[in-house]
């Protein structure tokens, strides 16, 4: 177990993979702010990590799609706990209903959209010029395999975690040549409130051990993994020792159209 350092912010802290990691990072070392809507929740949360772990924890609550409650969060990590160094953006809403696209209610569905899409954007926009002024820092967005595919019944957020990778591939570009990365990081089917509210895991057991993402993202925060930067990798499939031996090449791990052919005019 890598021990770590700086200052953790997880988005979505309050339960399921974002309780899993902030408890953790913290186990490792970290300093941990935990972000959220619902303030009572979060404390608990936290309170109970900090006792558990011994590490250091901050309850910051806020909308990730407000941009004022963003920027205002963000400053107060920064007041409390030091400049950032790790930032995973984990929260995020699900579709309500298992219906195809024309039958979903759309503000709903943009709800769930802008939430990880949105969310990732402000949280990034305020946190990482700090990073980049540092020359340090890892980005971490929670990404999922519906990114990478249509879900006819889960239209909303396979479009949002399309998006989200588009994001993290946008970002990482931009930060070569620096300290600064940027990573897609897929936590396979968690055993969590989430997940148990989705049809299509009723009967689902093989379920990834929280501790499979734990370890991956703090082999990120350890800089472990720097050449996977931009790219997409998934707990509990992946295997660690492999990703730090492997440097990818071309368009490996990255969301591109597939040619049809040799023929292909944009193959």
């Amino acid at each position: 177990m890598p021990e770590l350092s700086g200052v953790a912010l997880v988005t979505g802290a309050s339960s399921g993979i974002g309780r899993h990691l902030v408890e953790g990072l913290a186990a490792r070392g970290m300093a941990v702010a935990g972000l959220a809507r619902t303030e009572d929740r979060l404390r608990t949360a936290m309170d109970e990590v900090a006792a558990a772990t011994g590490g250091r924890t901050l309850a910051v609550a806020a909308d990730v799609t407000d941009r004022a409650s963003v920027e205002e969060a963000v400053g107060v990590v920064r007041e409390e706990l030091g400049p950032i160094a790790l930032l995973v953006n984990n929260a995020g809403l699900i579709d309500e209903f298992e219906v195809p696209v024309w039958e979903a209610d759309p503000d709903q569905w943009w709800d769930v959209v802008s939430s990880h899409v949105r969310g990732a954007l402000l949280t990034v926009r305020t946190v990482v010029p700090w990073m980049v002024l540092r020359n340090s820092g890892r980005v971490v967005n929670i990404a999922s395999g519906m990114g990478t595919r249509g879900a006819p019944d889960y239209s909303a957020y396979s479009v949002a975690k399309t998006g989200l990778m588009r994001l993290t591939e946008s970002l990482a570009s931009a930060l070569e040549g620096s300290d600064v990365r940027a990573f897609d990081v897929a936590p396979g089917v968690v055993d969590t409130p989430m997940t148990r509210s989705m049809h299509m895991w009723e009967r689902f057991t093989d379920w990834t051990p929280p501790e499979k993402v734990v370890e991956l993202i703090a082999a990120i925060a350890a800089g472990e993994l720097d050449q996977w930067s931009g790219r997409f990798v998934r707990a509990g499939k992946d295997d660690l020792d492999v990703l730090r031996a492997t440097t990818p090449e071309d368009a490996a791990r990255m969301l591109r159209l597939q040619p049809y052919g040799d023929s292909d005019p944009l193959g």
